[in-house]
């Protein structure tokens, strides 16, 4: 695809999660491997594509006081070194070389896919931590991290409508708006260190990379501007079923 192609796919995209609400990881991730992208090469340059556009949305958060700066402390102590370790035990060189790289990367997007498909099923069903096991909660908040640490690296999936379920969970005196900013400043480090990690090993496509941020900005703000006038539970059942098929494909099938 050339360099006009890559932008409007990126505006479709972009439309498709200011729609949604949905992230990146959930949606680029696969339509990059649709469109013939290694994954290797889709899950680094979709990990530092979302970390710049999410960027401006947690400094939006902070300024409005809806990032609760220790969760997300927690967090990325459990999460930084995930990821590292990831890179730095997991995704060497010997292993890139595999035949198994691109064929766990995918399966595990997958399985990602499924569980976040899952959470937007049962989001408002989720049991809640209750106010008795506050310090357990923040225990079970650094073990989050490092198991969102280790999904996000190999599949750029689960910083986003995953990560704030599980904390809506873990952290259910909080307002949700609070859970969200929160969630959003955490993924910021944690898709940068992962996307850096891809890049020092030669996969982060740059080209790709720009294309996807020229075109998918105008294409979040229009989707965001849509989204209030459709119908929520249809958006649901079209986000649901795409995420299930396709991390059904993915899983099983690849």
């Amino acid at each position: 695809m050339d360099f006009l192609q890559l932008v409007l796919a990126g505006a479709l995209v972009g439309f498709a999660m200011g729609v949604t609400g949905v992230g990146g990881g959930a949606l680029m991730t696969p339509f990059l491997l649709i469109i013939g992208y290694p994954a290797p090469v889709a899950v680094g340059t979709d990990l530092l594509y979302a970390a710049i556009t999410k960027t401006g949305g947690a400094w939006t958060h902070h300024r409005s006081n809806h990032v609760v700066w220790p969760i997300v402390l927690y967090l990325a102590a459990g999460s930084i070194p995930a990821a590292i370790a990831m890179h730095w035990f997991v995704l060497d060189e010997q292993f890139q070389n595999s035949d198994l790289f691109e064929e766990i990367l995918t399966r595990s997007l997958g399985v990602m896919l499924i569980a976040t498909c899952l959470i937007l099923i049962l989001r408002n069903r989720l049991p809640r931590v209750s106010r008795e096991y506050i310090r357990q909660s923040f225990f079970l908040t650094w073990v989050t991290g490092v198991f969102l640490g280790v999904c996000v690296t190999l599949t750029s999936v689960g910083a986003g409508a995953f990560g704030a379920a599980v904390l809506l969970m873990l952290h259910s005196r909080i307002s949700t708006v609070r859970i969200v900013g929160t969630d959003i400043a955490h993924a910021v480090p944690l898709t940068l260190i992962a996307g850096l990690g891809y890049m020092a090993q030669g996969f982060v496509d740059f080209v790709l990379l720009l294309s996807l941020l020229v075109g998918s900005m105008p294409g979040i703000h229009l989707g965001s501007l849509v989204s209030p006038l459709l119908p929520e539970k249809l958006l649901r059942l079209v986000l649901v079923t795409i995420l299930g098929v396709l991390g059904t494909y993915y899983s099983i099938f690849i």
